[in-house]
């Protein structure tokens, strides 16, 4: 018997909570989509909402799936605002100490940047952020703080990434803890989540096209731009199959 295969490269986590972000979306927006798709009249929309969180629940253990939703959304919030501190605190160090690449370059190894920066920001890896931002707290000294906004960093922005450790931290925790309290897949759930996945892409491309004269409320139908967001860790190669 032949192995069942995810329609989707997304973790289930990843799919699942996007699916639920895009069909929470038509459903801020019911009158206008319903008003060009009459056979998405209630109880369409609030069915299908029912249908993805009852997957949710029998599948990953959650039994509220709003609060794996809100605990990723957390996750990305915290990591996009962090990501965007921290490359600017990288860009100030490197103009400020550019006559003294020495120096330049041992602030920068010192709190963090040279082992973590590139795989946080471009790959998406939190392990790597969380690495980043704990060694900048932890190497952060009262010494090293004066140094650097003497030379024009504001004290505040320092201060606040190094908060981001700690936040970043409990809100990967809370995902983490959604994704392991959850029972095996079978291959019945797996075809569940195709099915799924299926049903939620067609609202979704098809709403994108109707509002497709406005960029924002476009996008937040677009189920891989929602997963992208959200996927917590490196980028999977294409021929590597999505794990649970």
């Amino acid at each position: 018997m032949s192995t069942v295969i995810r329609k989707y490269r997304h973790t289930d986590v990843v799919m699942l909570t996007s699916v639920s972000t895009v069909i929470e979306n038509a459903i801020k927006n019911k009158a206008a989509l319903i008003a060009k798709r009459a056979t998405w009249a209630d109880p369409f929309l609030p069915n299908l909402k029912t249908r993805i969180d009852t997957v949710i629940q029998n599948n990953l253990g959650v039994d509220n799936a709003k609060e794996l939703r809100q605990a990723t959304q957390v996750l990305v919030a915290v990591q996009k605002t962090s990501i965007d501190k921290l490359g600017l605190f990288k860009v100030q160090i490197e103009q400020d100490f550019k006559k003294t690449p020495i120096r330049r370059d041992e602030i920068l190894t010192m709190l963090g940047f040279a082992s973590f920066f590139q795989n946080a920001y471009k790959n998406k890896s939190q392990d790597a952020l969380i690495d980043l931002l704990y060694q900048f707290k932890k190497n952060m000294d009262a010494a090293l703080k004066t140094e650097i906004t003497a030379k024009g960093t504001d004290a505040a922005s320092i201060a606040e990434i190094i908060g981001f450790a700690d936040t970043l931290k409990n809100s990967n925790v809370s995902q983490e803890t959604f994704k392991s309290n959850r029972p095996s897949l079978t291959e019945q759930a797996i075809k569940t989540f195709n099915d799924l996945y299926d049903d939620v892409i067609a609202v979704g491309k098809i709403s994108s096209r109707l509002f497709l004269q406005d960029k924002p409320l476009k996008e937040s139908f677009s189920y891989s731009k929602i997963a992208n967001a959200q996927q917590a860790v490196v980028k999977t190669k294409k021929k590597t199959p999505p794990t649970p």
